[in-house]
């Protein structure tokens, strides 16, 4: 993967669930890593492909690797926040990961 073509900020959040000093419940997305990706949204006979896999895929995002991300965390971009649906280690290399993604309505 050539650095220019990750050209797209994202911020990767996870759920952080605890109580607070009054011992209320506190559920909470927070930023774990902000980093360069390529975001392509998926169109055509990708989108009829992915969907037909995974319902609802909308969107391809490629990253360099990073350990410990799962598709419990959720990916903001651009004021458009994706769930992670499925994601792949490429190539069992742990250097590029792709994440197919669908968008919060």
């Amino acid at each position: 993967m050539r650095a220019g073509q990750l050209d797209q900020r994202i911020v990767i959040e996870r759920l952080v669930e605890g109580y607070d000093e009054l011992g209320q419940p506190i559920n909470d997305w927070l930023p774990i890593v902000t980093t360069w990706a390529a975001v392509e949204p998926l169109v055509g006979r990708e989108y009829l492909a992915a969907a037909a896999l995974v319902s609802e895929v909308t969107a391809r995002i490629r990253m360099r690797y990073r350990p410990g991300i799962t598709s419990r965390d959720r990916i903001v971009h651009e004021g458009t926040t994706y769930n992670i649906v499925s994601l792949a280690d490429m190539h069992s290399s742990r250097r590029e990961l792709v994440l197919m993604v669908r968008a919060i309505a």
